[in-house]
């Protein structure tokens, strides 16, 4: 059995990208959650993105990342360093799958020992789809699930 894949466009190519989906935190319904996504390559392999979420209508603050990570050409694993305004100061590592991007990330000198974890799920060549969710020990905090979706150039 063959397995059909689509290069991947999310992270392994500079552009822009909008999120939509649904946040939920421990004890507390799911609330509309929207960001976008910008993702820029340096020649020597280094890739930055800086992520944005809002809810609208809830008053909730916005969330921002900041990530810088190095992906040397035809590696399937990588690591970076993201500024994160609620976790503070995070290290990570990515794998490239097939049919999705995973990566798993922690936050330093932490003492509630937060952790993440993400999957984007390739649908087509310009959509994903995105499940993530924040732990505290053992504990999921909070989860996100949502439809990214790349901006045509402009």
């Amino acid at each position: 059995m063959r397995i059909s894949v689509v290069a991947h466009t999310f992270l392994l190519e500079s552009g822009r990208w909008t999120l939509q989906g649904s946040w939920l935190d421990r004890d507390t319904m799911p609330v509309t959650v929207k960001g976008k996504i910008l993702v820029a390559w340096s020649r020597d392999d280094w890739f930055t993105m800086v992520t944005k979420l809002i809810f609208p209508g809830t008053g909730r603050e916005e969330i921002s990342c900041q990530y810088r990570g190095r992906l040397n050409a035809g590696d399937r694993q990588y690591t970076f360093v993201l500024q994160h305004s609620l976790l503070g100061r995070v290290e990570g590592e990515g794998w490239i799958a097939p049919e999705s991007i995973v990566q798993r990330y922690w936050v330093l000198g932490d003492r509630q020992r937060r952790t993440g974890f993400e999957t984007l799920h390739q649908l087509s060549t310009n959509q994903y789809r995105l499940s993530s969710s924040i732990m505290a020990g053992h504990y999921l905090t909070s989860t996100m699930e949502a439809s990214v979706e790349r901006q045509p150039d402009q």
